[in-house]
């Protein structure tokens, strides 16, 4: 009996802590929303205000009289999702070589891989801003996306992933029907490691999404400015910086990342109870 009320004192204690930490992760977003229906002015007003104002439409309005908003998140979306393809298919195809096939220098390689994973990303904003500018690229979408088209972390992420989930026995049976290497690929590897792409698409899609550096230092024309390059856009606006804009702003740039994470997660949680319920 005194074990029974034990575990319900941990089990509530757990559902708090649960609470607790929701609430605070929220916070932000929250803030962020407050802020977004209020002017500079209310912002920064003590005490501060705790619930929605009524200026939301007039910093949206703003918002679109200072920069191509639209425009500016197409390219993003532009970007971020032939990033997100690109990664996908070549990192998931590179993957499933190393984890799945025997080949001379198959080691080494991998090495090298781990070591390009190491290099810190500002290292190589130089020499693949030469790189572009000798091809022709500087200042058009196509200097964002091929540069990402594959990266370590993808490679590494799905090799592990693919290890432990495709069982040699599912390719052995598949060789035996007379599947080759691409059509292994396709309708036997793909459809195990689904919620390791679909992380591997989230986390990608955030990335590019948010990416600023890059995009300042590539993107030349100012017609193809991706959204956070073009929200930095509103700091400083006339000589002040209107905060509530800048704020509706930062708010509307989430709403693409909200869907994708709620696609993405759905599909994750989705194939990992079809695998529980299996098992």
């Amino acid at each position: 009996m005194a074990s029974l009320k034990g575990s319900g004192r941990r089990g509530i204690g757990l559902h708090v802590s649960l609470i607790v930490g929701v609430l605070l992760s929220a916070f932000p977003f929250y803030w962020a929303v407050i802020m977004s229906t209020h002017t500079t002015t209310e912002i920064f007003s003590y005490p501060p205000k705790l619930l929605p104002g009524t200026h939301f439409l007039d910093n949206v309005r703003s918002l679109f009289d200072n920069i191509d908003f639209f425009g500016s998140m197409f390219n993003s979306l532009l970007v971020a999702s032939a990033v997100t393809f690109l990664v996908l298919f070549f990192d998931s195809l590179a993957a499933f070589v190393f984890a799945k096939f025997e080949f001379p220098g198959r080691k080494v390689l991998f090495a090298l891989l781990m070591l390009i994973f190491m290099v810190p990303t500002q290292l190589q904003v130089i020499p693949q801003f030469v790189i572009m500018a000798k091809i022709g690229w500087i200042g058009s979408m196509t200097a964002l996306i091929v540069p990402a088209a594959a990266n370590a972390f993808g490679i590494f992420w799905m090799r592990q992933y693919m290890r432990s989930a495709i069982h040699d026995e599912l390719l052995d049976a598949s060789k035996l029907d007379g599947a080759g290497f691409l059509r292994q690929y396709w309708h036997v590897a793909l459809p195990v490691v689904r919620p390791g792409l679909a992380f591997l698409g989230i986390f990608t899609f955030m990335g590019q999404w948010n990416d600023y550096a890059w995009p300042l230092i590539a993107l030349t024309n100012p017609d193809n400015v991706t959204l956070q390059v073009a929200l930095s856009q509103l700091n400083g606006v006339h000589g002040t910086t209107d905060y509530g804009m800048v704020m509706t702003g930062a708010l509307l740039a989430l709403v693409p990342l909200l869907i994708v994470f709620a696609v993405g997660a759905r599909q994750i949680i989705g194939d990992l109870g079809k695998g529980a319920v299996r098992g």
